[in-house]
């Protein structure tokens, strides 16, 4: 198997050789050639049994670069998992919103088309509470995102644009956020999040840690519930859920681009991540 392992375009800062070295060690050992390479780069898939964009970080700061890399890798019949199809209705976190339409249980998430501060004022009305959550509806590692309380205004780099609005949930603070990862819809092993004292972000770049910790009661069923309402089934799969406001669990968001897999973390994990890549590589 000669598999391309997609990485970040070259002028991205952000540290991400943590995550690709795992994944590559694992594929490699369980016999798979790994040829790596900026995903802006790639000109086509020919020579390769399957494209993983697993570590294409940053394509939220390229997002017209991407959806046309994907449409490409659709049209031309690329072997790349997860599907572009998936790919591009996951790189819009308004899914969430449809995904709540379905009956899946979703942080409340409204969008609007430009943000001031008249959204804000009835978003507090509509989603009843004092504290908001504003977020691009296209980012990572939580790009833009703010909490913001009644009589905040909105930040200036994100006045006017598009953006999704949720209720304040303190339990990210209290109790974290759970990521649960599973293998070709298998379940592999659940982590939890937490932000560092005095912030909400729970991301390493904003200085959370994140640790292994047992599957929460009923997280499991509440992730294969959002995976098969996806338009696509997912070979890989980070499922982010969060205690709401009302003590249930809370799909946060669906991972399935370039997800951080946290393998580091759960080495025996390694071989079912292979596993699971390879039997996608030899079906496709």
């Amino acid at each position: 198997m000669r598999l391309a392992l997609l990485t970040p375009a070259r002028d991205y800062a952000a540290e991400w050789a943590w995550a690709f070295d795992v994944e590559a060690a694992a594929l490699r050992e369980a016999g798979a050639e790994v040829v790596s390479g900026p995903w802006t780069e790639l000109d086509g898939a020919d020579g390769f049994d399957l494209v993983l964009p697993l570590v294409t970080w940053g394509y939220h700061l390229r997002h017209a670069e991407w959806l046309a890399f994907l449409d490409r890798a659709e049209a031309e019949g690329w072997p790349m998992i997860n599907p572009p199809a998936l790919l591009r209705w996951n790189s819009d976190k308004c899914y969430l919103a449809e995904l709540g339409r379905k009956g899946i249980a979703s942080v409340p998430t409204l969008e609007v088309d430009h943000l001031n501060e008249a959204a804000l004022t009835a978003a507090h009305g509509v989603l009843g509470t004092d504290e908001l959550v504003i977020k691009p509806p296209v980012s990572a590692a939580a790009f833009g995102t703010y909490r913001l309380g009644k009589g905040d205004p909105v930040p200036a780099d994100v006045h006017g644009r598009r953006m999704l609005i949720q209720p304040w949930l303190g339990q990210v603070v209290d109790e974290g956020e759970y990521s649960l990862i599973l293998f070709g819809g298998e379940y592999s092993h659940t982590l939890v999040k937490r932000p560092q004292a005095g912030d909400f972000r729970v991301q390493p770049d904003h200085g959370g840690s994140t640790e292994r910790t047992d599957c929460p009661d009923g997280a499991l069923d509440l992730a294969k519930a959002a995976l098969a309402a996806a338009p696509a089934p997912a070979t890989y799969a980070r499922v982010d859920l969060v205690r709401g406001n009302d003590g249930a669990l809370q799909l946060m968001e669906l991972e399935l681009i370039e997800p951080a897999l946290f393998l580091h973390c759960v080495p025996e994990a390694t071989s079912s991540f292979a596993a699971a890549i390879l039997a996608a590589a030899s079906a496709a």
